[in-house]
C-alpha cells in the first residue's frame, strides 16, 4: 500500500494501525448500526456466529498458538477471532469479532504485557462465552435479527443453546452426529431407594430411552424424507432431503429435558453426507422453514471469502493486540462499503462482486507515479528493511550464545 498510494509510507501507516489512539468499538458499532439500515428487522435477518483463523510464524503474534484452523481443517500455528455477522438472505456482513486468547496465553503475564493486552482482557473465555457476549452486544445495540445461526463447535455445548434459549432467542444451531436425544420425554426423576442398605439415589434419571442421533436416524423409515427447495443458485434450484421432528435433549442434569426442532439435511447426490441442526423455534415452525434457516449459513462462509480475499482480512503484519483490532475494524469499513456498492448497483450491475470492485478501485483510484527513480527508491527502502531484520537477528542469536573464553 506504501508503495502504491500517494504521499504514504511504510512508517506512517504501520503506526495508525498499530499505536495510534483510535478506539475501534466506535467503528465497530457504527458498523453494526449501518449494517442494522440494510440488513436488519426482517424476517429473514439473522445473527451469525462463527470464528475463523489466521496462520501466523513464531510465537509473538497476540493469541498465536497451535490450534484447530477450520479453514484448513487442521492444527497449525495460528489466531483465532470470533465473529459475528448480520445477514438477510445472501447478504451477510460482519458486524463484531473477538479475539480469541488461549489458557496458555493469559497465564503467561509477560507475553501479554509484550502484545499490550489489557488487563481486563487477561482473562480466559471460551469461544462459546465471547458468541454470547456479542449476542448480547447486538441486542443492546439494538440490531434486529430473527435467529442466531451457528456451527457445531456451539451446538456440542448444551449449556450455551440453552443460554440463547434462556434469553428468548431464537436458534438454528448444528450439532454433531453424537448428539444424544430423546423422541420420547425422558421426564428425568430421582429413583427411589431399592432398601434400606447402600446409598440412596441422588441422581436423576431419563425414564424413556435416549439415542445418538446418527443411529437413531438409521432406525427412520425412508418415506420420513422430503423433499425441499431451498434456493435459486447459480446451477438452477438447490434441492435438499430433509428429516424434521420434534424430540427431547437432555444433559443429565437439569430437572427437565427441553422440545426442540431436530432438522437433518442430506444432499441427494450425496446421501451420505448428513447435517444435524437443532432449533427452539416455534412448535408450528414448518419443515420449510426450518430446512432454509439451517441452510442460510452458507452465506457466510462466502462472506470471510471475500473478507480474506478482496478485504485483505487475513494479510497483516501487527502483533500487538490494539493492532489486531484495529485491522479488523478496518476490514469491517471496507466489508461494508462492498455491500453497499453492490446494493447500489444491483439493478445495472447483478453480478457485481467485491473482486469486481476491486478491480475497479485499483485501476480508477489515484497511483503513485512509478518512475525509474521510485522504483529504486522502493528497492532501496525494502532493501534496508531486510537488512535490518538479518541484523536484528543476529543480535538476538550473539545475545543467545554462551560466552567463550
Amino acid at each position: 500500500m506504501a508503495e502504491v498510494v500517494p504521499d504514504a509510507d511504510a512508517q506512517s501507516l504501520q503506526h495508525f494501525l498499530s499505536n495510534a489512539d483510535w478506539d475501534h468499538r466506535a467503528v465497530v458499532d457504527q458498523v453494526a448500526r449501518d449494517a442494522d439500515r440494510h440488513l436488519g428487522g426482517q424476517a429473514n435477518s439473522a445473527l451469525y456466529l462463527d470464528e475463523t483463523g489466521f496462520l501466523k510464524k513464531g510465537s509473538h503474534s497476540v493469541g498465536v498458538q497451535r490450534q484447530w484452523i477450520g479453514r484448513f481443517g487442521k492444527v497449525d500455528n495460528c489466531q483465532v477471532g470470533v465473529f459475528a455477522a448480520l445477514g438477510c438472505e445472501e447478504r451477510v456482513l460482519p458486524i463484531n469479532f473477538r479475539l480469541y486468547l488461549p489458557q496458555e496465553w493469559v497465564a503467561d503475564r509477560k507475553r501479554c504485557r509484550q502484545a499490550d493486552v489489557p488487563k481486563e482482557q487477561r482473562v480466559f473465555k471460551r469461544k462459546h462465552d465471547l458468541a454470547l457476549e456479542m449476542v448480547t452486544e447486538a441486542r443492546r445495540q439494538g440490531i434486529r435479527f430473527s435467529w442466531v445461526g451457528a456451527d457445531g463447535l456451539y451446538g456440542e455445548d448444551p449449556a450455551w443453546l440453552r443460554a440463547l434459549d434462556e434469553r428468548g432467542e431464537i436458534f438454528v444451531v448444528d450439532v454433531h452426529k453424537d448428539q444424544w436425544i430423546y423422541p420420547e420425554d425422558p421426564a428425568p426423576i430421582v429413583p427411589v431407594s431399592k432398601g434400606a442398605r447402600g446409598r440412596r439415589p441422588i441422581r436423576l434419571k431419563a425414564q424413556t430411552p435416549g439415542w445418538r442421533v446418527d443411529q437413531w436416524l438409521k432406525e427412520q423409515p425412508v418415506e420420513t424424507w422430503q423433499r425441499v427447495t431451498l434456493r435459486d443458485s447459480t446451477k438452477g434450484e438447490l434441492e435438499v432431503d430433509i428429516l424434521h421432528q420434534q424430540v427431547w435433549v437432555w444433559d443429565g442434569k437439569e430437572p427437565s429435558a427441553r422440545q426442540w426442532h431436530l432438522i437433518i439435511r442430506r444432499e441427494p447426490d450425496s446421501p451420505e453426507t448428513m447435517k444435524y441442526s437443532l432449533s427452539n423455534a416455534p412448535v408450528e415452525t414448518t419443515s420449510e422453514r426450518l430446512a432454509y434457516m439451517q441452510g442460510q449459513r452458507y452465506w457466510v462462509e462466502r462472506t470471510f471469502q471475500d473478507a480474506k480475499g478482496p478485504c485483505g482480512m487475513a494479510d497483516y503484519q501487527v502483533r500487538v493486540w490494539r493492532g489486531w483490532h484495529h485491522h479488523m475494524a478496518l476490514v469491517m469499513i471496507a466489508m461494508l462499503f462492498m455491500l453497499e456498492e453492490r446494493m447500489q448497483q444491483e439493478e445495472e450491475i447483478p453480478l457485481l462482486s467485491c473482486a469486481d470492485i476491486t478491480t475497479l478501485l485499483a485501476h480508477f483510484l489515484p497511483r503513485r507515479d512509478i518512475t525509474e527513480k521510485e522504483v529504486i527508491r522502493q528497492l532501496q527502502v525494502r532493501h534496508l528493511h531486510r537488512q535490518s531484520a538479518i541484523d536484528s537477528a543476529h543480535r538476538k542469536l550473539r545475545g543467545n550464545s554462551p560466552l567463550r573464553v
